[in-house]
């Protein structure tokens, strides 16, 4: 593999999503580190979860990684460190070799705090957003939980949504849904993995236990997560494609091997355009363009790349076509 002489190798700079999302993730309170984890492995099929790989590799190096990439970038937003790692180094808190890190490795606390059903959902009565991708497989649910789907969102227990790139609070709000029973499943991952439910800001315990209780009916396993724009495992996929087709566009290194560098040197299970052609460029650009919209935070901006390809209909994949020099093409005529 070739790469332009820019910071941080190929490997390194096109492994940022995995590492920067996850702890600006945990930085917002959207869900626990271990819960963190378990999504990305179980919902997203990472052999590990970013704070796994911060402790095996060890925070003090890869906090150094972190700051070098962010500053000989001129602090592009997309690189951004997070506040949290300064201190858990000073603290000595590096992780496998400290025997403490994200994780206590000396009592090997290490489990996911995954919500489980907590009442029955016999009788209750559900309104599944229209435009959700899992629509019928939701109904399917509710009905062997015993609840009952109806079609007036004022007149329900339960309000079922599903989106991209917003937030749950948001999503209630623009469409004058009731945010105390309203809660969201996350549709990338499909509803054949581990489920994640979403809830507003002003959810109620029984919306929560009553979801949970739905989703989890045919025994597979969810978490719940807080508020966030992008859940979890939307927020990590679309920024590792993004980070990868900026590098595409700078022409850091060809496509290829920025797809051997990621699933050969970092082990994911797909290369990152390739992830982002299976997940769509549109579908990608469109979670990008929502957190950028409702966050305001310029890290979530799309690369020119992604937006290209994505509105032609093509492959993240697809190089740029060969350029041929005017002098070239016009010496003859002169």
């Amino acid at each position: 593999m070739l790469a332009a002489d820019q910071p941080g190798f190929l490997v390194n700079h096109a492994g940022r999503g995995l590492y920067t999302e996850g702890l600006r993730i945990l930085e917002e309170q959207v869900a626990d580190v271990a819960d963190i984890d378990t999504l990305l492995r179980e919902a997203a099929g990472f052999r590990m979860g970013p704070f796994e790989l911060l402790d095996l590799t060890g925070l003090d190096v890869s906090g150094k990684v972190m700051e070098s990439i962010y500053e000989q970038f001129h602090q592009e937003p997309r690189f951004r460190p997070s506040s949290l790692v300064r201190a858990r180094i000073a603290a000595g808190l590096l992780g496998r070799k400290s025997a403490r890190g994200w994780y206590d490795y000396e009592s090997d606390t290490h489990a996911s705090t995954a919500s489980q059903p907590a009442r029955s959902a016999q009788g209750l009565r559900v309104w599944i957003d229209p435009d959700a991708d899992d629509r019928d497989t939701i109904a399917s649910l509710v009905s062997a939980a015993g609840g009952q789907v109806r079609g007036n969102a004022r007149e329900v227990d339960l309000i079922i949504v599903e989106f991209w790139g917003m937030d749950a609070t948001g999503y209630c709000a623009a469409r004058g849904l009731d945010a105390r029973r309203c809660v969201a499943v996350d549709p990338l991952p499909g509803l054949t993995k581990r489920r994640t439910l979403m809830l507003t800001a002003a959810a109620t315990a029984e919306a929560r236990d009553a979801a949970a209780s739905v989703m989890s009916v045919d025994a597979m396993p969810v978490t719940v997560i807080n508020d966030s724009a992008g859940f979890v495992v939307q927020r990590v996929l679309s920024m590792i494609v993004n980070i990868a087709a900026d590098i595409a566009q700078r022409r850091i290194a060809t496509v290829e091997d920025i797809e051997a560098a990621v699933t050969v040197g970092l082990g994911y299970p797909y290369g990152p355009l390739t992830w982002g052609d299976t997940i769509g460029a549109d579908r990608v650009l469109m979670i990008l363009e929502n957190m950028h919209a409702t966050t305001g935070d310029p890290r979530y901006r799309p690369s020119p790349w992604l937006k290209r390809r994505a509105r032609l209909g093509l492959s993240l994949l697809s190089p740029d076509p060969e350029r041929v020099s005017a002098t070239a093409t016009l010496g003859g005529a002169c």
